[in-house]
């Protein structure tokens, strides 16, 4: 895959600046697909959270979503993190892509908005298999929200 430019990703409130992007294969990890990480800037720089976006579609995304997210404390409660899903999907768009999953517990009503406010369809709260790395670090269930593009 090839990795594209970002430097469009960007709005009035946000841009999303390209921190790394990681190749399955450099990375040694033929079960990862290719990824880009962003920190979530406001127009002066400040960094509000980050985020990343998975290309491509297997068994690991569909438990864990193409899209993460995290914002800082104390930049919550502005959208950020939805208006950041946004501008991602443009970037999906142009790497072909149809459709996208993000993911989050189900307790975790803040990620739950966001997926909402972001145009994402709850299709299913499932159990994660038991040998999944997030069961395994204590997290049974994921809501998984489909995002058609």
């Amino acid at each position: 895959m090839q990795f594209l430019d970002t430097s469009f990703l960007k709005s009035e409130e946000i841009f999303l600046q390209l921190d790394r992007t990681v190749d399955p294969a450099d990375a040694g990890r033929p079960d990862w697909l290719p990824a880009y990480h962003f920190r979530i800037c406001l127009p002066d720089g400040t960094e509000a959270g980050v985020c990343d976006l998975r290309v491509g579609h297997n068994e690991s995304v569909y438990y864990g979503g193409n899209i993460g997210y995290r914002v800082h404390p104390q930049h919550r409660g502005r959208h950020y993190a939805g208006k950041a899903c946004l501008l991602l999907f443009a970037l999906a768009r142009r790497h072909g892509l149809t459709y996208l999953y993000i993911t989050c517990n189900p307790e975790n009503i803040p990620s739950r908005r966001t997926c909402e406010f972001a145009g994402g369809r709850l299709e299913a709260v499932v159990d994660l298999p038991p040998d999944n790395d997030m069961a395994l670090r204590g997290e049974p269930r994921k809501c998984i929200y489909k995002f058609s593009l």
